[in-house]
């Protein structure tokens, strides 16, 4: 026999099990109040809070909430793009640094070369 299951009834199917069972399947969100296994509904980023509540909400570990997820995928982003920019700033302060110091330096075989000119 071959049997056809489609995501939505292999979720529901594990209604009443453990988180653990229910996220073994990456299609399934576990709520920890209702104890239910749902499919996620792709059709939203964030599960709608008539399905689930965010801070009951699992999905791919039984031990980080939705809420908590966002946090740390929030903190994460922000530490990432202020290290870029801080990366920026710095090849860009040392570029310039480094631009200063051979003008100066130019700007320094100029006048000598001036000075020698003047004295002949």
């Amino acid at each position: 026999h071959i049997y056809i299951f489609s995501f939505s009834t292999v979720c529901e199917t594990k209604n009443g099990t453990s988180c653990d069972d229910c996220l073994k399947n990456v299609t399934c969100l576990w709520c920890t109040t209702t104890k239910s296994c749902v499919t996620y509904p792709v059709g939203t980023i964030l599960p709608p809070h008539s399905l689930c509540e965010l801070n009951d909400a699992r999905w791919g570990l039984c031990w980080m909430n939705f809420q908590t997820l966002i946090i740390t995928l929030s903190v994460l982003g922000a530490v990432l793009i202020i290290a870029i920019m801080v990366c920026m700033f710095c090849c860009c302060k040392c570029e310039n640094f480094g631009s200063k110091r051979s003008e100066a330096k130019v700007q320094r075989q100029a006048n000598k070369t001036k000075a020698k000119q003047e004295e002949r």
